[in-house]
């Protein structure tokens, strides 16, 4: 499993964040989120337990909907970062569609 690292310890920090920090903390929640939905999926799909499965595939979902509200903030935070996906975005459909 990867291991990210992370501007702040498991405790409060003792101090504030920089805005730095905190657009890494936000990358950091957004990666820990896809984590989470390759566990539950992974799970999902090594049992035989119905219910289970439903649940953790709903769960994964929920993790879907963070990823959703984490993209938003780190894009208010970072205008940067959005640009780069866009550009990212137009390079892959130029490059696919030669």
């Amino acid at each position: 499993m990867p291991e990210f690292s992370t501007p702040f310890g498991v405790k409060k920090c003792e101090r504030r964040l920089t805005h730095e920090e905190l657009v890494r903390a936000i990358r950091f929640s957004i990666a820990s989120e896809y984590e989470a939905i390759q566990i539950y999926e992974e799970i999902a799909e090594s049992i035989d337990n119905e219910d289970a499965k439903k649940l953790l595939n709903e769960v994964a979902e929920d993790e879907r909907v963070h990823v959703g509200n984490f993209s938003y903030l780190l894009n208010m935070l970072s205008p940067q970062d959005e640009e780069s996906l866009k550009e990212g975005k137009n390079e892959a459909v130029k490059i696919i569609n030669e």
